[in-house]
C-alpha cells in the first residue's frame, strides 16, 4: 500500500511543475503594465522604467520565471505592487476568512447532498424520488451570485433574519456557507443516487436480499461502499472548487478572504498577488486530487496492484 501511496505523490510533482509554468505564462499575458500602474498615468517614462528594474519586469521570461520558482520553494511569493507587502503575509492574512467559509460549507453541503442520494436511491420512479431531484437539478442550475443576492434579499432585507455580509457573528457564516454549498449539494445528490441505484442492481446486492437481510443492512452493508468511488471523485472535485468558488461568494457578501483579494488585485493589476492566489488554486485541486486517489486505494484494496 506504501509502494501506491508515494507512486501517486510522485506523479503530482510533474502536474505541479506544468501548473507552475501555465500560470506563469498566464500572468505575463494579461494586457497592461503594472510598472505604469504603480507609477502613474502622469509618471515620466524614466521612473516607469525604474520600477520595471526593481521588480525584474525587464528580465527574460525565463530569468522571471527561474527567480520565481526559487522564491516559491522558500516561501518568498515576491512582493505586491500594489502595497509593497510581501504576498506570501498578504495571502496569509486573508486565508483564515475563506478557510472559515469553506470548512462551513464542507460541514453540511457533502453530508446532506450524499444523505439525499442514498437515501432516496431505493425510491426509484416515486414521485419523492422525483422530487427530490428536482430540488438538486434546480440547486445545480442556479447561479451562486443569484442564490446570494437573493438569500441577502429574503433574509437580510425583508425579514431581517441574517446579517448581509461579514462573519462577525456564526450567523455571519449561514448565507454564505449555503451559497457556496447548494451546487455541491446538488452535484453530490444526482451522483450518490446514480452511483447507488447502478450498485443496487449488482449480484451481490440480489443475493444479499435473497438471503433474508433488511434492507438497511443491504443499502449501507454492502452497496454504500462500493458506491462511493465515483462520489468521492466529484466530492474531491466540488470541495476543490469550493475555495476557488469563494471569488463569487466573498464579493457578494463582503467577506475578506483569499477571492476578494484575487477581486481586488486583478482591477489593480497587481501580479505578483494573482499570481500566488492563481498558483494556490491550482495546487490545492492537485492536492486534493491526490488525497482522493489515496482514499481509492484505502476503499477499494485491488486499485492498488492496478
Amino acid at each position: 500500500m506504501s509502494r501506491y501511496f508515494v507512486k501517486r505523490i510522485l506523479q503530482t510533482i510533474p502536474l505541479m511543475l506544468v501548473i507552475s509554468i501555465l500560470v506563469f505564462l498566464f500572468i505575463h499575458m494579461i494586457p497592461g503594465d503594472p510598472a505604469r500602474t504603480m507609477a502613474g498615468l502622469d509618471a515620466e517614462q524614466s521612473e516607469v522604467e525604474a520600477i520595471r528594474e526593481e521588480y525584474g519586469l525587464n528580465d527574460p521570461l525565463i530569468v522571471q520565471y527561474v527567480n520565481y520558482m526559487k522564491g516559491l520553494f522558500t516561501g518568498d511569493l515576491g512582493r505586491s505592487l500594489k502595497s509593497d507587502t510581501p504576498v506570501a503575509e498578504l495571502i496569509v492574512d486573508r486565508m483564515q476568512n475563506t478557510l472559515k467559509l469553506v470548512f462551513a460549507g464542507i460541514l453540511w453541503a457533502p453530508v446532506l447532498g450524499i444523505f439525499i442520494g442514498v437515501i432516496f436511491s431505493d425510491q426509484e420512479r416515486k414521485a419523492l424520488d422525483h422530487g427530490c431531484m428536482l430540488l438538486a437539478i434546480t440547486g445545480l442550475s442556479a447561479p451562486g451570485f443569484w442564490l446570494g443576492l437573493m438569500g441577502i434579499q429574503i433574509f437580510s432585507v425583508q425579514l431581517g433574519w441574517l446579517p448581509s455580509g461579514g462573519l462577525d457573528s456564526w450567523t455571519g457564516y449561514i448565507l454564505p456557507s449555503f451559497t457556496m454549498g447548494c451546487g455541491i449539494m446538488a452535484v453530490l445528490a444526482r451522483y450518490s443516487r446514480s452511483s447507488m441505484l447502478e450498485t443496487l442492481r449488482e449480484d451481490y446486492v440480489r443475493t444479499a436480499r435473497a438471503k433474508g437481510q433488511k434492507e438497511f443492512l443491504v443499502m449501507f452493508l454492502h452497496a454504500f461502499r462500493n458506491s462511493l468511488i465515483q462520489v468521492i471523485t466529484i466530492l474531491g472535485l466540488q470541495i476543490g472548487g469550493l475555495l476557488s468558488g469563494s471569488v463569487l461568494t466573498e464579493t457578494v457578501f463582503s467577506i475578506p478572504g483569499m477571492g476578494r483579494l484575487l477581486v481586488d488585485s486583478i482591477a489593480f493589476r497587481d501580479y505578483p498577488v494573482i499570481q500566488g492566489l492563481l498558483m494556490l488554486f491550482a495546487f490545492q485541486y492537485v492536492i486534493i486530487n491526490l488525497i482522493v486517489d489515496l482514499l481509492y486505494g484505502v476503499i477499494n484494496p485491488k486499485i492498488r496492484y492496478d
